[in-house]
């Protein structure tokens, strides 16, 4: 799916602007509000204000399907890490582990590669 920065229709407090924002970045709409909240209220309120503003004015409002398929690829997303399906701490330490594992395993390969006169060869043909 191609994202689009579009005003939200659904969810929207004032114009829908943080609420689109949400949609595009794929966050939730609170958490662009915070965020916008605190950056007014810590000293660059002139300029939230202003950029606020200008998107209300310059976007369009997004389309009727476009929240469905929205809705469709952040539930798709949630709750994807294991810490936040709620897994034991033993689960969790597992999974850690087998991540780190198959991190080092990568990092062993490019070692490798990188030691070996194959690279020099491919450097050197790169090189000229």
């Amino acid at each position: 799916m191609s994202r689009h920065l579009y005003r939200a229709t659904e969810n929207k407090r004032i114009t829908g602007v943080c609420a689109g924002l949400a949609n595009y970045f794929g966050w939730e709409a609170w958490l662009v509000r915070m965020i916008v909240v605190s950056a007014t209220l810590l000293g660059a309120g002139g300029l939230t204000i202003m950029a606020y503003i200008a998107l209300s004015l310059m976007l369009d409002k997004q389309p009727e399907s476009y929240e469905q398929t929205v809705e469709k690829q952040r539930a798709h997303k949630l709750k994807s890490r294991p810490w936040e399906q709620g897994q034991a701490p033993g689960q969790l330490l597992a999974h850690i582990e087998q991540e780190f594992s198959a991190l080092e395993s990568q990092v062993c390969r490019m070692e490798a590669y990188v030691t070996s006169e194959s690279f020099r060869v491919n450097k050197a043909f790169r090189d000229l």
